[in-house]
């Protein structure tokens, strides 16, 4: 799949200058009280970006150059990587890795449980690994569960949505993870 960076960052800011909130995921992550962050699939690095904004440390990686031309353009501050998010190795961990805009969805079928251990191998001890993604596109919160135990993490909380609605089924939930 390719991307427009600007084109995919000009649906956002379009929908903050008509007053929705598009800073729902950095909310959620921002509750954790994280020095660090990894937004995952960051795209145009709309939520790094606001985390940063806050004081936290973040670093973005993504796969697509459009999409991280756009962020590197918003915000050349902050340490962004072209990778693919399977068998993504950093050396370094944090305290949050987040996960936004249904990227387990984006993996090639078949590689979600190496995105999850890539991801999870960048949690810090105690840390947590985040993830929303809509649940009609072949990967369940069973599969997403039992690839997050395989790497160690066991479930914490599931909403419904960023803004914390409690989850009791539906077509999208996001995930908390922990670290022991």
């Amino acid at each position: 799949m390719t991307w427009n960076g600007e084109e995919y960052q000009a649906r956002f800011d379009r929908i903050a200058v008509e007053g929705g909130d598009v800073h729902g995921e950095a909310a959620l992550i921002r509750s954790f009280a994280p020095t660090t962050v990894l937004d995952a699939g960051c795209g145009t690095g709309r939520v790094a970006i606001e985390l940063a904004r806050h004081g936290i440390a973040v670093t973005g990686v993504d796969v697509d150059e459009s999409m991280l031309a756009t962020a590197r353009r918003r915000a050349p501050q902050i340490t962004w990587y072209r990778h693919d998010l399977v068998g993504l190795d950093l050396g370094q961990s944090f305290d949050v890795v987040v996960m936004a805009g249904n990227v387990p969805l984006f993996t090639p079928p078949g590689t979600e449980p190496a995105l999850v251990t890539g991801a999870a191998s960048h949690v810090h001890p105690g840390g947590r690994l985040v993830a929303g993604f809509s649940l009609n596109r072949d990967y369940t919160l069973d599969d997403y569960d039992a690839h997050c135990r395989a790497a160690g993490l066991n479930l914490e909380a599931r909403y419904a949505t960023w803004s914390r609605n409690p989850y009791t089924g539906g077509e999208y939930a996001v995930s908390v993870h922990r670290s022991p």
